[in-house]
């Protein structure tokens, strides 16, 4: 039997049901894979919440690693017992088994174990694209950072540090700011609206940022624009504090021609060929030892409930992996 997680309303962590299913044989294109990790990320609380809509009943989850099982007609890309990881669509990761397009999966290298590579994935990706395509960082680029203690800012920071960037951090807790700078930030400042922009202008002698990182939303949104250089960038990426409120565009223009933009993991892996290209250099950077995956806990699939809250109630200081 195949135990998974599913979703027939949005809520809290408590909407979340368990349902039991019999293994399946994989169509074209397809394989059963046997999972031995399941990463965890704030995409799901968002789908969990309804913050970001989808069709229910579903399942959850975008990112997990296991054993290849069996394949279906057609599949050249990955054999019977492969180990695969994989980070994107569709959903339905929280499981102990689940079927799978073939030409999604990333094989895994013997050094990096299941479980890393569910921690490390989604959110390297993640990274990957907000570093090279969003913003080319590069020697010299001034970088600021929300979450630089969290899972993302823990792979973000040190791969903006080794493209050569200067790194400002920003934390919501005191208690973060040691975590911020061993991940690589030069500066680290814990986020207060009334005093961010003019931290920035004072730490860079009246520079700014080149770029902006911000997954936080609505409380932070005007803090990033203030931080920004003349014709700087401000990536908002997520809403972890909902939604910023619209922005006329004349006020891009007012604080300096500035460049706004709200970018996704599905829009910069759409292609198979795209995403294992952003897949290998993630798998690269951790060979190199440029990022590293951090684990904060394990989970058993049982207490995804409890996994959900302390990711949400911001007890998490690094990625959260459930195990089957």
């Amino acid at each position: 039997m195949v135990t998974s997680v599913k979703l027939h309303q949005v809520g809290g962590p408590q909407v979340l049901q368990f349902a039991q299913a019999q293994v399946q044989a994989p169509g074209a294109g397809e394989v059963w894979l046997e999972q031995t990790a399941i990463g965890v990320n704030p995409l799901d609380l968002s789908q969990r919440s309804g913050a970001v809509p989808v069709a229910l009943p579903c399942g959850l989850g975008l990112e997990g690693a296991g054993l290849v099982k069996a394949v279906g007609p057609g599949v050249t890309q990955v054999e019977v017992g492969d180990r695969v990881a994989y980070a994107t669509g569709p959903l339905g990761a929280y499981a102990s088994a689940r079927l799978y397009p073939a030409e999604r999966l990333v094989k895994l290298p013997p050094e990096l174990a299941s479980d890393a590579a569910a921690a490390v994935l989604f959110k390297g990706i993640t990274a990957q694209y907000l570093l090279t395509t969003t913003y080319p960082v590069g020697p010299g680029t001034r970088v600021l950072v929300y979450g630089a203690a969290g899972a993302l800012g823990q792979l973000l920071v040190p791969w903006a540090k080794h493209l050569g960037a200067t790194v400002i951090g920003v934390v919501s807790k005191p208690h973060s700011v040691d975590r911020a700078r061993a991940a690589g930030c030069d500066e680290v400042l814990v986020f207060n609206a009334a005093t961010l922009a003019r931290q920035v202008v004072e730490i860079t002698q009246g520079h700014k940022v080149d770029v902006v990182y911000d997954p936080i939303g609505r409380l932070t949104f005007e803090a990033s624009l203030d931080s920004l250089r003349p014709r700087g960038v401000l990536v908002s990426f997520g809403a972890a504090s909902g939604a910023p409120e619209p922005v006329a565009v004349g006020t891009l223009n007012a604080k300096g021609s500035l460049f706004l933009t709200r970018p996704s993991l599905a829009a910069h892996t759409a292609s198979a060929s795209e995403y294992q290209m952003r897949a290998a250099e993630v798998l690269a950077a951790c060979a190199a030892g440029i990022i590293q995956p951090r684990i904060w806990q394990h989970y058993p699939l049982a207490d995804v409930a409890r996994a959900h809250a302390d990711l949400q109630d911001g007890r998490a200081q690094g990625a959260i992996v459930l195990i089957p």
